[in-house]
């Protein structure tokens, strides 16, 4: 052993002595490791430290109770979708034949998926950036690309909630002010606002009022100032809520998470007792059996999926990762997976029992104001009284006489039936009007409930605390990753991205800016997050291994999870992914994307396809979305982009040294560095071969002990990297 080397100087040296593995490896003797304390990490490691025979890979934080955990995890995944989105997807896709496909889906794809994050994030400790590149450094862009998506909706995402403020304000008068058309006055004579009488109040309060909105994307017309006002207040709230992290959100979570569920409970209550609510509850669950082989419902059952779990975001990961490693991720995935669901099932029944009074309601005006036309006609002998059923009296007209009036008259006067202008008032045409927006269908129906202010705030509120619940969630998916591998001031980092959206974010707030939400709704985050989702299935059971990976999660469960789990990461849902993205991408080449733009004149909605412009724009954002996932692939490669696995150093503090290295047996240089004997319990965390290369013959194996700390590269102690 050389006589200058540094273990020969240390023995007569308190001094702190590092060098690298390789050295070591080569030219060094063991150090004792029954009495010394070795720190093998990266030369940009952070704090490390030894207790009770356990490894703290830092002062990570963690929740504070299991409930708080949960309740995170339900705010994050319940949200504005649940309330309006997944019941419009049920009414368009043929009611209660929705349902088949979105089960079937949410068993095969959605639960194991869900379940797949929440395991790597608490078994790896890390935000999406670090857990992928544990999992496989070369599809470490998979990370990147989770924190851009989630960049992505959370820009627009934040809008809604602002809008939801905007209307949370005006809720406090009555009459509410979308319950009733705008009068002008013309000198003496009072003109109701045309755009308004054409459409209806509600419409024209959300167009006009809310939105100011233009004719077309190509219109900016400005900024919408009461809207820029209110995503302000949105982006300072939702700072707030994070800016410290876990301590801050988890606390907020407590009522984020659970006063929806009042409000729905109450809004329940409410609905079932309104006329006409099992009306509307019917015709849900009324099953449209040919929507069930569409190709197209599939695929936008899929796409609820994904936004409902919150899979892909790196949100769901990233709260995982505060858990500690011995926490039943397993029954977590399905407790939240099925109040998901509950919660969707519940908001639906609440819609349509609503939508049931309020169909009713505008049912009743229709015939009424029908009924008026052919009073009309029977006074101008236009129609006969003999067309006219005896039994039937106008002062006390049901939708039942009408409609037997309506047949007999449109079959005896079929030749000039429709120069009478009568419509057929059928309760189904008033529920299929949908209920895509909440702003829209459920606002006009609170206009018609006893002390609608009181409603209509009690209802903003759910959605406020909604959207809060799952920005926090897609906040988390940006902050976490990046703070863990950066090491960036957490504070500082959390309030400039705040600020950096809100600028951006006034792209939403033009006049034009419902245009662009559509565009990053629909288009934008959607195929990106499918492919970063497909390849987080493929990272875990195609190169991790799907084998190892359920034997550490036995390791760390303290069971055996279901081979169920096996045969979905593996094959089943993979596949299915395939052929949804395929399908999503020939839906968009057959069917070019647009938009559904309100024309002022018309008052009236008109479906635009987007402008050359707009199509650049949109493919350079699903580009920009998916582009960290072929770069670090590329870099890491030819070696352009270091693994981390070449920058481990040994850091030996004060102990003894063994005589000579020349009596180790051939694999004892590896537990002489890791400090590791068979005897020892296992780590904490997976037992796992560092990547060194094309070439490498003896990977390092860096499994962790009560005697050491060891990490690799910027992912800091206990995440070395993956061997491809």
């Amino acid at each position: 052993m050389p006589k200058n080397s540094k273990v020969t100087q240390r023995e007569h040296s308190s001094e702190h002595v590092t060098e690298s593995v390789a050295d070591l490896l080569a030219l060094e003797e063991p150090v004792d490791y029954k009495q010394s304390i070795l720190n093998v990490a990266g030369e940009a490691g952070g704090k490390r430290k030894v207790a009770e025979g356990e490894l703290d890979v830092e002062d990570r934080p963690a929740w504070n109770s299991k409930l708080q955990y949960i309740l995170a995890q339900i705010g994050f995944s319940v949200g504005l979708g649940n309330i309006w989105r997944f019941p419009y997807l049920c009414q368009k896709n043929g009611g209660g034949a929705y349902l088949v496909p979105y089960l079937v889906l949410l068993i095969i794809i959605g639960i194991p998926l869900f379940f797949l994050e929440l395991a790597v994030g608490q078994r790896i400790r890390r935000g999406s950036i670090g857990v992928w590149h544990y999992v496989c450094p070369r599809l470490g862009g998979i990370g990147f690309s989770s924190c851009i998506v989630c960049l992505f909706v959370g820009l627009y995402y934040n809008v809604i909630i602002g809008w939801s403020i905007f209307y949370f304000f005006k809720s406090f008068q009555y009459p509410l002010p979308w319950s009733e058309c705008p009068v002008a006055r013309n000198g003496t004579v009072a003109v109701v606002e045309p755009e308004c009488e054409k459409s209806s109040a509600t419409t024209y309060f959300w167009y006009r009022e809310a939105l100011d909105i233009s004719n077309s994307i190509s219109e900016s017309g400005g900024l919408n100032w009461k809207m820029t006002l209110c995503l302000l207040v949105a982006w300072s709230i939702v700072g707030m809520a994070v800016v410290k992290g876990i301590q801050s959100s988890g606390k907020v979570m407590y009522f984020s998470s659970l006063f929806p569920y009042v409000v729905l409970a109450c809004f329940l209550v409410r609905g079932l007792l309104l006329r006409g609510a099992v009306d509307g509850i019917l015709h849900m669950f009324t099953p449209k059996l040919d929507k069930m082989l569409d190709p197209q419902v599939w695929r936008e059952a899929a796409t609820q999926v994904f936004f409902a779990l919150g899979l892909g975001f790196g949100g769901v990961i990233a709260f995982s990762s505060y858990n500690k490693q011995d926490n039943n991720c397993h029954f977590d995935a399905a407790l939240v997976s099925f109040i998901n669901f509950f919660t969707s099932v519940l908001a639906t029944l609440v819609v349509f029992a609503v939508l049931g009074f309020k169909a009713n309601i505008m049912n009743e005006k229709c015939v009424v104001e029908n009924a008026e036309k052919i009073l009309g006609y029977l006074n101008t002998d236009v129609l006969s009284r003999a067309l006219i059923p005896p039994h039937v009296n106008f002062s006390h007209l049901t939708t039942k006489d009408y409609a037997e009036m309506y047949k007999v008259i449109k079959t005896v006067k079929e030749d000039h039936f429709s120069a009478l202008g009568l419509d057929p008032c059928l309760l189904e045409d008033e529920l299929d009007k949908g209920t895509g927006l909440a702003f829209i269908a459920f606002t006009e129906a609170m206009t018609h409930f006893p002390a609608s202010p009181f409603w209509s705030v009690m209802f903003f509120l759910m959605l406020i605390n909604l959207g809060l619940g799952s920005m926090i969630g897609t906040m988390a998916g940006i902050t976490t990753p990046i703070i863990d591998t950066f090491k960036v001031p957490k504070e500082m980092f959390t309030v400039g991205c705040c600020v950096f959206a809100f600028f951006v974010g006034l792209l939403f707030v033009q006049r034009s800016g419902n245009y662009f939400v559509t565009m990053f709704d629909d288009y934008s985050a959607t195929l990106p997050l499918t492919v970063i989702v497909i390849l987080e299935n493929v990272a875990v059971a195609w190169i991790y291994g799907t084998k190892k990976f359920m034997q550490e999660l036995t390791e760390m469960l303290g069971f055996r999870p279901y081979r169920f789990y096996f045969y979905m990461w593996k094959f089943v849902s993979p596949l299915c992914m395939a052929v949804l993205t395929t399908a999503s991408i020939i839906q968009l080449g057959v069917t070019p994307p647009g938009y559904s733009a309100w024309i002022k004149e018309e008052a009236a909605e008109r479906y635009l396809y987007f402008p050359n412009w707009a199509m650049a724009l949109l493919i350079t954002l699903i580009v920009v979305a998916v582009l960290p996932i072929p770069v670090v692939f590329v870099l890491r490669h030819f070696h352009l982009l270091s693994d981390g696995s070449n920058t481990l150093s040994v850091s030996y503090k004060k102990g003894r040294m063994m005589k000579d290295i020349s009596n180790l047996e051939e694999n004892d240089e590896t537990r002489f560095i890791l400090s590791k004997v068979p005897s020892e319990a296992p780590s904490p965390m997976p037992t796992h071969r560092s990547y060194l290369g094309p070439g490498s013959t003896s990977p390092l194996e860096t499994s962790g002990n009560p005697n050491g700390h060891y990490g690799s590269g910027y992912l800091l102690a206990s995440t070395p990297e993956s061997e491809l």
